[in-house]
């Protein structure tokens, strides 16, 4: 590890505008095949992955990344760690960081936890998903958009559906680039808390960007350059008012919407529902890059564990 200290990625707040920056662009090259001397930059590392939920992109890019990049794998599964007994999670972290130098967890809980296990500076942890955030969910889709448009100042981004753990995640992402306009369109009872936005939006402001959120989808001007969405029913949550579907119906991502907007792309963050959050027309249609999104998430994650390990 790069003089010895270990840089955890909990929150997208854990990161200077410079860093976040840094993880996009070296998660580019990786895509392009450009990353240069770096491709074996862990083979003394040794990471640990810790999901607690459902995972199939995200699990498989940091395994496969991390093995690309050089370094050891562990997995653990469940209830496998002594915290499921009673160890506390700060003598989890402590014991932990004796034998990893990084641990990527999702368990779509508090991030209490491993903001408990980030009390040491030998051993990253890297957040997978949270409760609250999915932070390397959003550093993957910045590290797509800019693939795809050669540059995130200025970019025009719709986001249609519920205000989850990613539309929260790139909401203080894309605050961050300058003149960037982000638009949520979500369900009633169902957006962005207040807390969240205001954030963002004082983050917009150092940089000209804007955060917008309305709870219908009237008045969508044309010239939004990425439509995106995400799954009605996000992993480890469950929705208490039976009639939310009802709610949810009109923010389906449909070939009207996309007529609509003319110039954007779609993006998802996958697993997709094809007939509830997104028609199957749109999804496999010519302007989705969903799957390259997915496969981009590997070539960020390489990016991520870089980071964390002092490397760039």
């Amino acid at each position: 590890m790069s003089g010895g200290t270990a840089r955890h990625l909990i929150s997208l707040r854990d990161v200077s505008d410079d860093d976040l920056r840094t993880i996009v662009d070296r998660g580019a090259l990786h895509a392009r095949g450009s990353a240069g001397g770096s491709s074996r930059a862990l083979t003394d590392a040794v990471v640990g992955t810790y999901f607690t939920r459902t995972s199939t992109r995200t699990r498989t890019a940091f395994s496969a990344g991390a093995l690309r990049l050089g370094a050891g794998l562990i997995p653990y599964d469940g209830a496998v760690l002594q915290t499921s007994t009673g160890e506390t999670s700060e003598d989890t972290g402590r014991v932990l960081s004796m034998m990893l130098t990084a641990l990527v967890a999702r368990t779509a809980g508090n991030p209490a936890e491993m903001r408990a296990w980030a009390q040491q500076d030998r051993m990253a942890v890297i957040n997978a998903m949270s409760a609250d955030e999915h932070p390397t969910q959003a550093l993957a889709d910045l590290t797509t958009m800019s693939l795809h448009f050669g540059d995130l100042d200025g970019l025009r981004v719709l986001y249609v559906g519920e205000g989850n753990n990613t539309a929260s995640a790139l909401a203080l992402a894309l605050a961050r680039f300058r003149d960037v306009h982000l638009e949520l369109r979500t369900p009633p009872g169902y957006g962005l808390a207040d807390a969240l936005l205001d954030e963002a939006a004082a983050q917009g402001r150092r940089h000209g960007a804007t955060i917008h959120q309305q709870h219908d989808l009237a008045g969508i001007p044309p010239d939004f350059q990425v439509v995106y969405t995400t799954r009605w029913q996000t992993t480890g949550t469950e929705k208490t008012d039976p009639a939310w579907r009802t709610l949810y119906a009109p923010f389906q991502v449909d070939a009207e919407l996309m007529h609509h907007l003319p110039k954007a792309i779609f993006m998802h963050d996958l697993p997709a529902h094809r007939g509830e959050e997104v028609t199957a027309e749109v999804l496999e249609g010519p302007r989705s890059i969903a799957f390259a999104q997915a496969r981009n998430k590997m070539f960020s994650a390489m990016a991520v564990l870089e980071w964390c390990h002092g490397i760039g």
